[in-house]
């Protein structure tokens, strides 16, 4: 009974010897494992470091600083190309007049604007200046033609419409009826076609004003007036009416000579 106790004895220390070889021998490989590790990771470091700049292993982890650096290059990098690239398309858009540069174009573009509208007023100058040289419409008389060529009237004559050269013809009612009055004089225009007659021709009058109110022209002549015959009391009031309407477009026509109504300064006469 004695040696089985102390065989047991013997194995149950053997199996506790066992049990602690066999707890300590995955510290001990562990321990022998863990500098094979370490190794690797100072190399994974040590092109970390490289990357950068070439100090020792230890100084690799403090280096984020070269991080940082690497990262403004690539920012430095960045603006330089890109920023000629909006550029050159900016300069296509604000260059639609001229082809040059990005910032240069928008300045002689806008140099060029008021240097175009400047001709502009200059050459409608000259156009205004030459508008004056017009033509007004003032009404004749062709004896006995009996409605032949115009308007039948009166003596058996007809009243013609004759375009006669005016300065003033900006101002249709003064210059139309200023034509016809100014044709009776020396120094008026000579007649304005052959075989046209001019009641007015032995008169004296002047344009003094007139007025349109839409529907009725109203004049305004003084001077003298003179008729060759019975047969030019219709033949004056035919031109001068005829001449007023026709000048502004009026429905009928009011001529005063020295302040009285027309059919009453030529029965006086």
């Amino acid at each position: 009974m004695a040696d089985r106790r102390s065989g047991g004895r013997q194995t149950a220390v053997a199996r506790a010897a066992l049990a602690a070889l066999a707890l300590a021998l995955p510290l001990f490989l562990s321990s022998c494992v863990s500098p094979s590790p370490s190794a690797p990771a100072s190399s994974s470091s040590a092109p970390l470091v490289d990357a950068g700049t070439g100090p020792a292993g230890e100084t690799a982890p403090a280096s984020p600083a070269p991080q940082p650096q690497d990262a403004p290059p690539l920012a430095t990098a960045s603006p330089g190309p890109p920023q000629p690239q909006p550029q050159a398309e900016a300069a296509p858009a604000t260059s639609a007049g001229t082809s040059t540069d990005g910032t240069s174009p928008p300045g002689p573009g806008i140099l060029e604007g008021p240097a175009l509208q400047s001709p502009a007023p200059s050459d409608a100058a000259p156009f205004g200046k030459a508008a004056p040289v017009q033509a007004v419409t003032a009404y004749y008389v062709m004896l006995d033609d009996g409605g032949s060529n115009g308007v039948r009237f009166g003596c058996n004559d007809s009243l013609v419409a004759v375009a006669r050269p005016s300065a003033d013809a900006g101002e249709p009612l003064p210059a139309a009826v200023g034509a016809l009055l100014e044709a009776s004089t020396e120094a008026g225009p000579p007649k304005p076609a052959a075989g046209v007659y001019n009641a007015l021709s032995a008169s004296d009058l002047k344009f003094l004003s007139g007025s349109f109110d839409g529907t009725t022209v109203t004049v305004y002549l003084a001077g003298t007036l003179r008729l060759g015959g019975v047969c030019d009391a219709p033949r004056v009031e035919a031109q001068l009416t005829q001449t007023a309407v026709a000048a502004v477009g009026a429905i009928r026509a009011e001529i005063y000579i020295n302040g009285m109504g027309l059919a009453e300064a030529l029965r006086l006469d």
